[in-house]
């Protein structure tokens, strides 16, 4: 059940949703709001085309809102690697800290504002901040009308013709309502690829065999069912001295004295201040104390590490507490799927993932080993009001790391962007190697190829990347014409699934994928043609340099 309010988006579409009827017509339906939605519908109406998206929860976003998952990035990003929109976003973000929030005249001034200082990223911030960026970047278009947003819908069928899809229907999850949405194009910007299958658009899920990629950390067999930890997130606070120990999770009891069975090895329980190094896979100590202001060299402080709101950052008062977010190993989930399983399974699944962060809360709380040797911090507060008011207090979507993907024209491979796999293929030096250059490159990227303990049993697969470019190719499905990947789900691997799936990369996928489409209107000809052909491609790529969407690294070191 989700907790539902009134967002500038919602009551911008109310009016236009009561006259458009059961059948809607646009130039491009995006199924899926999340990061790589967004940034496509902004793409695809700066361009001029007339927009519907879905989105499955009240809060478009993603990664960066329903998920609750601060943004993940290359060191670089405040000064290149990303698009001009993305960076657009991020100034937002720290413009309405500055506009709306009591920052101290030390925060204030400082130009690269971090509000959580949190050591996972430059710009750990609470989720709403980013919603409300994100709507009052997408809020014209809808004012004005040519973007359409269905929020709390989800796509049921598709109507199929050839390789071509003509239709999709999307039902209401409020109030069960079904409308059919015609478009010459669509984008599958859900976070599990869920048009896929409803279109018959072939796909790839889990891990696939070195017979089939050639990879080095692949498999010898297939393991389709193999995916990577889905994590259900949390904010919480601490008051000392008081109590605000929830109520004991139903499986506390398992989680508490669950030892994961991974290869290789997991060093002793889940819920414990020991886990596996992602690079070494040897035993990692790490430290929990939420007075905590900074991160001590060489310790990791859960407390710290995806801290939201650093109160110091503000003026005395507006915090009782800092606030954190809890995306820790201790609350992966990879004992079952969420996608290519039943409905009743995965609910099962998804229902199980939450217990497992409501019983690490608990295990916090009340029993959690302390430095002065006490037990628990009761002081924890779960703050669900932070990632939207949920009546579980958890964030209103998992995080998804994997998801299905398509069968593309072209497949990222290890070989292209593995720092290792790259030396070995090309016998050159360290500070010689580069990433693969891809000639219809319509974006970039850069981070490690991280893998987070997966369904099949696998622990982390953490190794390096080096910088890398989006092929147009990896966008676009072998058979299906008009339907492109906006997300996670483009044409990567298992393992390179790993440093495409993180915020500016999903971001940029999206964006190029919005262009493509706008491109392809202007010119009369399909994603598949601009592509295979040099000039057009050419076109395409002198357009996205002009709005501000890198295409290629300068020279620079591996990740």
């Amino acid at each position: 059940m989700q907790c539902t309010r009134r967002t500038v988006l919602a009551q911008l579409a109310a009016p236009l949703l009561a006259a458009a009827g059961r059948e809607i017509r646009c130039d491009v339906a995006i199924i899926g709001g999340g990061t790589g939605g967004c940034a496509a519908a902004l793409a695809a109406l700066r361009n001029g085309l007339k927009v519907i998206m879905t989105e499955e929860t009240d809060w478009v976003g993603g990664q960066l809102t329903s998920q609750a998952v601060p943004p993940d990035e290359h060191p670089w990003i405040e000064s290149f690697g990303c698009t001009r929109a993305y960076r657009a976003y991020r100034n937002a973000v720290r413009e309405y800290y500055r506009t709306h929030y009591p920052l101290t005249a030390e925060a204030r001034a400082r130009w690269h504002l971090n509000p959580g200082d949190g050591s996972v990223s430059r710009l750990t911030h609470e989720p709403k901040v980013s919603l409300a960026v994100l709507e009052a970047m997408l809020a014209p278009y809808a004012s004005g009308g040519r973007l359409l947003v269905l929020l709390r819908h989800v796509p049921v069928a598709a109507d199929v013709e050839r390789d071509r899809v003509r239709a999709v229907r999307v039902r209401s999850l409020e109030d069960g309502r079904e409308r059919t949405l015609h478009a010459p194009y669509f984008l599958d910007a859900t976070e599990q690829g869920d048009l896929l299958p409803l279109t018959k658009t072939e796909y790839v899920t889990g891990f696939e065999s070195r017979r089939q990629t050639g990879e080095p950390h692949a498999p010898e067999q297939a393991q389709p069912s193999n995916i990577q930890a889905c994590t259900v997130c949390f904010a919480m606070d601490y008051i000392p001295g008081e109590d605000h120990t929830i109520d004991r999770p139903e499986e506390y009891d398992f989680w508490r004295d669950y030892v994961p069975q991974l290869r290789p090895p997991w060093p002793g329980k889940l819920l414990s201040w020991s886990m596996t190094h992602p690079v070494t896979l040897k035993p990692r100590p790490v430290t929990f104390d939420p007075l905590a202001e900074k991160q001590a060299p060489g310790v990791l402080n859960l407390w710290i590490y995806r801290r939201i709101a650093h109160k110091r950052n503000f003026e005395p008062g507006t915090y009782a507490s800092d606030i954190t977010l809890v995306n820790w190993p201790q609350n992966d989930y990879w004992l079952g799927n969420l996608h290519e399983v039943s409905p009743e399974e995965a609910a099962r699944n998804l229902k199980r993932a939450k217990q497992l962060s409501l019983s690490l809360l608990y295990w916090l709380q009340t029993e959690a080993p302390r430095p002065d040797g006490g037990q628990g911090w009761r002081g924890l507060r779960l703050r669900g009001d932070i990632v939207g008011g949920t009546p579980d207090g958890l964030a209103k979507y998992p995080y998804i790391r994997e998801s299905r993907r398509i069968l593309a024209e072209f497949t990222v491979l290890e070989q292209h962007v593995g720092t290792d796999a790259r030396a070995q293929l090309t016998g050159k030096k360290p500070e010689e190697l580069t990433a693969e250059f891809f000639p219809d490159s319509v974006g970039v990227g850069s981070y490690r190829i991280d893998l987070h303990p997966s369904t099949g049993g696998d622990n982390y697969i953490d190794i390096s990347s080096l910088p890398f470019q989006i092929p147009l190719g990896a966008l676009i499905p072998r058979r299906v014409e008009n339907l492109l990947a906006a997300a996670k789900n483009l044409g990567v691997t298992h393992i390179t699934n790993g440093c495409y799936r993180l915020h500016p990369v999903e971001w940029n996928v999206g964006e190029a994928a919005g262009m493509t489409v706008a491109q392809a209107l202007a010119t009369g000809h399909p994603p598949r043609k601009i592509r295979n052909d040099k000039k057009l491609l050419e076109e395409l790529q002198a357009k996205l340099l002009n709005q501000g969407i890198e295409i290629a690294w300068p020279r620079l070191t591996p990740r």
